[in-house]
């Protein structure tokens, strides 16, 4: 079957673009495969950039191994960061412009020099020039939140924005630091970071495996969003969120 990989873009495109809660893919004629679905994802960032966002990074999806095997997964997803999902430590979003998003605390590295193809945990440290605490704004265009596999890497694995805080010391061992994400000033997930496949670095990895397969290299100056190291958690106007990382400081942002 002949698809128009380009029109499907434009579908999910304008639900991220104008927060409209769309229907599954899979359900109104197009059954996409996983690797259509980052044909997709990839088309989708490229309308992004044609109205003049810049691509900046990466985030992974699925790190979790608990998810993986609710999911019936083997492997991690990733999609795409551009500087039009950033949205300042301490800042205020709109709910407006989102259908139904929900937050997630994460660690965030940033790449001083290009990672790609199959890396090692230790090839994949050495190319961090910093780490911080961060929170990822997740928000599937799916109606009810509901999606199969290909659906929401054709999403772009549900991204929305997301946020970092101060940078810290690429020394700083990581695998194990604990996470509190506050919901209104009360602690609503505790977890840590080992939850992201034993170590955050494995998901870097990951990234600079699973983007080239998609011709694309992590580049130096890049964010790479390692992945939730809890549940995350749905959002309503007034609320603010903050995430805590032992070691690393917190990033924090307030809903309108």
């Amino acid at each position: 079957m002949t698809r128009d990989y380009a029109a499907i873009a434009r579908i999910v495109d304008d639900a991220a673009h104008h927060a409209t809660a769309i229907p599954q893919l899979s359900t109104t004629g197009h059954d996409l495969t996983l690797e259509e679905g980052y044909i997709v994802q990839a088309a989708s960032i490229g309308r992004r950039e044609a109205r003049g966002e810049r691509l900046i990074g990466v985030k992974m999806g699925f790190t979790s191994r608990a998810k993986q095997i609710q999911m019936g997964l083997s492997d991690v997803i990733w999609g795409r960061l551009t500087d039009g999902m950033r949205v300042e430590d301490g800042g205020v979003i709109s709910l407006d412009t989102y259908v139904h998003p929900r937050a997630e605390p994460e660690i965030a590295f940033l790449l001083k020099k290009p990672l790609s193809g199959k890396v090692t945990l230790l090839e994949a440290m050495s190319a961090v020039e910093a780490i911080a605490p961060a929170i990822e704004i997740i928000d599937s265009r799916y109606e009810g939140f509901k999606f199969n596999l290909p659906d929401v890497v054709a999403d772009n694995t549900s991204s929305s924005g997301f946020v970092t805080g101060s940078w810290c010391l690429p020394t700083i061992e990581c695998s194990n630091l604990g996470f509190v994400l506050e919901l209104n000033g009360r602690a609503a997930q505790v977890g840590s970071s080992a939850a992201v496949l034993g170590h955050p670095g494995r998901a870097l990895a990951a990234a600079a495996r699973l983007a080239m397969q998609q011709e694309v290299e992590l580049q130096a100056g890049w964010i790479v969003m390692t992945g939730g190291a809890t549940a995350a958690i749905a959002l309503s106007s007034g609320d603010h969120v903050r995430c805590s990382v032992q070691s690393l400081g917190e990033a924090s942002f307030s809903v309108n």
